[in-house]
């Protein structure tokens, strides 16, 4: 049998109560106080851990920031995988949209820490799709990686408008076109030639 998990330690349990309540609910909303009397401690002890509010909305962002994980599937099938994975989350009970983009729109652009982490963000997913378009030997990836991710936040938001999931599948249906149009092979349809200097990938 695998041993039990370690107990959280109390800066765990804080960051975690933070990450609940600050998605779920919104990081103006909710104050350090909120935050101490959900977990049944005082102001102070938060402070020993987290010296300020700022400090613990930057803990909670960095928290959210985690990379995509390492696959041996296709190239094409990982960015349209990506999708799938939006939809099911889109499913969720708990799903409030982008917690970068969220804390943006609630914090406001001059907010230099927070802006910085979106932007790191929003930059990993984007290179994340160039480097998979590079591997498919795609001519203009840079520019195609920027079109998917903006799939990927177009989807988001309609989803929380709509609060319908299929609206993943459709920014799915877009990708493909995309890909189909830079000459990969994404199933359905025949790829269209490649550009020039570049062979179609199998």
């Amino acid at each position: 049998m695998a041993p039990p998990p370690a107990p959280q330690t109390m800066k765990e349990r804080i960051l975690a109560t933070a990450d609940k309540l600050f998605y779920l609910q919104g990081i103006r909303a909710i104050g350090v106080d909120t935050i101490a009397a959900e977990i049944g401690i005082s102001k102070r002890t938060l402070y020993n851990h987290f010296p300020s509010k700022d400090a613990l909305i930057a803990a909670y962002l960095e928290r959210r920031f985690v990379a995509q994980r390492p696959s041996d599937k296709p190239p094409a099938e990982q960015i349209l995988a990506t999708f799938d994975s939006l939809e099911r989350r889109f499913a969720a009970r708990d799903f409030r949209g982008c917690p970068f983009v969220n804390a943006v729109a609630e914090l406001g652009p001059t907010d230099r820490a927070v802006k910085k982490i979106a932007i790191a963000f929003k930059e990993s997913r984007r290179v994340w799709f160039r480097d998979r378009l590079n591997e498919l030997g795609v001519a203009d990836a840079e520019a195609l990686a920027t079109q998917l991710v903006l799939l990927v936040d177009g989807s988001i938001a309609q989803d929380l408008v709509r609060d319908d999931p299929a609206m993943a599948r459709a920014a799915k249906e877009a990708a493909k076109v995309l890909l189909r149009n830079a000459g990969v092979d994404a199933g359905g349809e025949a790829a269209m030639p490649a550009p020039s200097g570049k062979r179609s990938p199998h």
